[in-house]
């Protein structure tokens, strides 16, 4: 089946007589067994809440089938699938490669909490190549750690040779996909031991809860995620489960409308004048975009736009003309965003060297025309307040 027709029908209801269209939310600590054979048998699927209900099962199924693993599990937000697939692997003495262009909780948790136990990060050049990781790799290194595109500057990693170079060292690789959304993307078919998601964006795509998803390569790796989160006592509620798979139902025509608004915005933006560079995958100007071509089938709504230097005045007045463009963390709901960001506060293998303002912006469903006026209005704003 096509991605569209996944997206549809897995994680439904199996059939039986009569049967709802959505898997039903079932919320439940205690499960009780009729007899002693019914309670072992029970205790190898479904036996406790925190275990999973069979709203949790859909919304993995429903995963797995997108992301094209073995195994999908949960966890209650992106940043504990980071964390979860990062402990699943490394014990004290061991060592992890990161892409220093990755999301910064997760840089913080290698940097502050895997360091207190003798694990040690080493940051990399997040456009790296084979031979660039395989002279880093390290006889204790478990982990190479990919975010595609990277948090915040977008560069697109080349996922096959960071495999190529991971396998060779014994290493795993995990990927944050959250900016393809399973859909854009499958690191899984391109080499990588773990793709995750925070399910938080375009999963749920209605900005309303939070989840995480872990889907594993083969059973092996399935078994070490499934027992850090067991150890962790990650749960997921059933009601934001059942949302998460809710919104999946339409994510294939969400993404569609959230690239083309994307794409416009970008062209948009190209011949404004206080525009110095854009950063979007589909752009040749975005480090990786070979790789955006070769590897991904489409663009989401998530871009940076670096401005031509300007005074805070200017930009604080730029920010507060917005009428429909929200400032607030996250993304990937149906609402457009836009956020100041700092790149050079979270880098340390390489150095960020653009001079101005950098904008992260996510293009949301409204009308195209409407973005463009709302944007307009802000950039008269910021023109009236540098005079």
């Amino acid at each position: 089946m096509k991605d569209k027709t996944k997206l549809t029908v897995a994680g439904r209801p199996h059939q039986r007589p009569s049967h709802p269209v959505n898997t039903p939310v079932e919320r439940a600590s205690t499960y009780l067994f009729p007899t002693y054979d019914d309670y072992l048998e029970g205790a190898k699927s479904i036996c406790y809440g925190r275990l999973g209900t069979p709203t949790h099962r859909a919304f993995e199924e429903a995963v797995t089938a997108l992301e094209g693993g073995f195994e999908t599990r949960l966890a209650p937000s992106g940043l504990q699938a980071c964390t979860a697939a990062l402990l699943a692997f490394v014990e004290a003495g061991d060592h992890v490669l990161m892409t220093d262009a990755a999301y910064d909780p997760t840089r913080k948790f290698c940097e502050r909490f895997l360091k207190r136990f003798g694990v040690e990060t080493t940051f990399y050049n997040p456009v790296a190549g084979e031979e660039e990781i395989a002279a880093l790799m390290r006889p204790n290194t478990k982990v190479v750690f990919a975010e595609s595109p990277g948090s915040l500057t977008f560069e697109v990693q080349d996922l096959p040779a960071l495999a190529r170079a991971a396998h060779a060292g014994g290493a795993k690789l995990v990927v944050d996909n959250t900016w393809a959304a399973g859909y854009f993307c499958k690191p899984i078919a391109l080499g990588a031991d773990v793709s995750l998601q925070a399910a938080t964006k375009y999963l749920v795509g209605h900005a309303d809860c939070l989840v995480g998803t872990l889907t594993s390569a083969d059973e092996q790796t399935a078994q070490k995620i499934y027992y850090a989160l067991l150890q962790l006592g990650s749960n997921v509620s059933a009601d934001d489960a059942y949302l998460a798979l809710r919104g999946m139902r339409t994510l294939s025509t969400r993404l569609e409308r959230h690239q083309e608004n994307a794409e416009d915005l970008v062209k948009w933006l190209k011949k404004r004048d206080e525009v110095a560079r854009i950063l979007h995958p589909a752009q040749k100007s975005c480090p990786g975009h070979a790789v955006w071509k070769r590897d991904f089938t489409g663009a989401s709504g998530l871009f940076g736009v670096v401005l031509k230097p300007a005074p805070l005045k200017a930009v604080k007045v730029f920010f507060n003309a917005f009428k429909l463009f929200g400032i607030g963390f996250s993304w990937g709901g149906y609402e457009s965003l836009v956020l100041p960001v700092k790149p050079e506060a979270y880098r340390t293998a390489t150095d960020w060297k653009e001079e101005g303002p950098v904008l992260r912006i996510h293009a949301g469903l409204e009308d195209i025309e409407d973005l463009k006026t709302d944007l307009e209005r802000a950039f008269i704003a910021m023109a009236g307040a540098r005079k």
